[in-house]
């Protein structure tokens, strides 16, 4: 038997295409998860947050016709508490589920995406999908506010290697440290929150290692304290290191790890375009069908 909700009726309800999928990662279930309605045009902001807050996973996305002419789609990005202008698991997850259901770009080697930061352009044309890393601003951080995360996460000042306030539509409190080991020892449960804004940290792995870097990303996400794979965190995190000449032409980022996750990031600079970093990673469609909204 199916009840009827009189709410859901004067809503005008659709069915709507639905994906689920999991991005940053070789293995699935070891990635981020991303919940992706398919065709959203006409829902109701309302609405798109109240879902996005009933899937409780970090983002969800719904895709619409572009209003930009050069965009092939636009998306809209919440998490279960606000809108994000951009997020760097959602765009490559979005992507790959706007393919799936037979979309079309208007350049094969390239989709272009409209979002609350503007265009973001997805390369086609490697192996792997990768979104160009948008602007982002590069400022010392606060003082105070660093003094209260070292304190609160009981990190030792001599690991820390440098600190910034970088801002890609997220702003994140990035603080690098001598090594990986360093950032796994800190542990995320110490942070309250909404005492502090998100906070990104980054340690080398060491030479013989298949990554060249580990990086978590605490903050608040669908009742979590630590995220599993932050593109868009890794992606502020690679125009720091080139803005600081330290960017190799290519390196592989590890995340997740600390809460049994496989996240992979792989980060290239374009040869041909100085300053264009591409942050790039696998999504594998793990859910289709219909969600009624």
């Amino acid at each position: 038997m199916i009840l009827k909700d009189s709410n859901a009726c004067k809503r005008n309800m659709e069915t709507r295409r639905f994906i689920q999928c999991d991005v940053f990662t070789s293995i699935p279930t070891k990635g981020n998860a991303l919940a992706v309605v398919v065709d959203a045009q006409g829902l109701p902001e309302t609405q798109m947050r109240e879902f996005a807050a009933w899937t409780n996973l970090a983002e969800t996305t719904f895709l619409l016709p572009p209003t930009d002419p050069k965009a092939d789609y636009k998306v809209r990005i919440f998490t279960p508490a606000r809108e994000m202008l951009f997020a760097g698991h959602p765009t490559l997850g979005s992507c790959a589920a706007w393919l799936y259901s037979g979309g079309q770009p208007k350049d094969k080697s390239l989709v272009r995406q409209e979002c609350g930061v503007g265009i973001v352009e997805i390369d086609m044309s490697a192996d792997l999908p990768a979104f160009v890393a948008p602007p982002t601003s590069i400022e010392p951080m606060d003082m105070k506010h660093l003094e209260e995360i070292i304190t609160a996460l009981e990190i030792d000042p001599k690991t820390i290697v440098q600190t910034a306030r970088l801002d890609n539509g997220p702003v994140w409190q990035a603080i690098e440290l001598k090594t990986a080991q360093d950032i796994l020892a800190v542990n995320a449960s110490a942070v309250r929150w909404p005492e502090f804004k998100a906070i990104g940290l980054i340690g080398r792995q060491p030479d013989d290692n298949e990554c060249d870097y580990e990086v978590r990303m605490l903050a608040p996400s669908s009742g979590m304290s630590e995220d599993p794979i932050t593109g868009s965190l890794n992606s502020a995190l690679a125009v720091w290191m080139h803005a600081q000449g330290r960017l190799k032409d290519r390196i592989i980022v590890a995340q997740g790890t600390k809460i049994n996750r496989h996240g992979r990031v792989y980060i290239n600079t374009d040869p041909t375009a100085e300053g264009k970093i591409l942050i790039g990673g696998q999504t594998h469609i793990l859910v289709e069908g219909n969600v009624v909204l």
